[in-house]
């Protein structure tokens, strides 16, 4: 997202809004993760997605090559994956003076651990 402080005014081309649209609209990329990587606010760019339904914007898209697209796909994969992988090492770190506690301890650990983490079998 932007950062906050000064702001950066840019008057950018209609053929960059349309640009930045068609790659918010590829299947499995959010409209975050494409104003973040050019460094506009996601607001900015819904404006621009709903300035193209109405046709206010009407400059064609730069071609988007495969490479583009497959590597946007790429980055929204990892971006999962380490969503997942942080929350299991909150886990862990969370877990460790229970491994050195009482059984009564771990057991309760493990407990709400299940609860809080959506754990149906163990």
């Amino acid at each position: 997202m932007a950062k906050a402080g000064l702001r950066k005014i840019a008057n950018y081309g209609d053929r960059f809004k349309a640009t930045a649209v068609k790659l918010s609209s590829l299947p499995g990329v959010q409209v975050k993760d494409v104003a973040d990587a050019l460094g506009i606010h996601p607001f900015m760019l819904s404006l621009w997605r709903k300035q193209v339904r109405e046709r206010v914007i009407v400059a064609r898209a730069s071609k988007l090559d495969v490479q583009t697209t497959a590597e946007l796909r790429r980055l929204r994969e990892l971006e999962r994956r380490y969503k997942v992988l942080k929350e299991e090492h909150e886990l862990l770190k969370k877990s460790h003076p229970v491994c050195f506690g009482s059984k009564a301890e771990i057991f309760e650990f493990i407990e709400v651990s299940r609860m809080q983490h959506g754990v149906t079998m163990m």
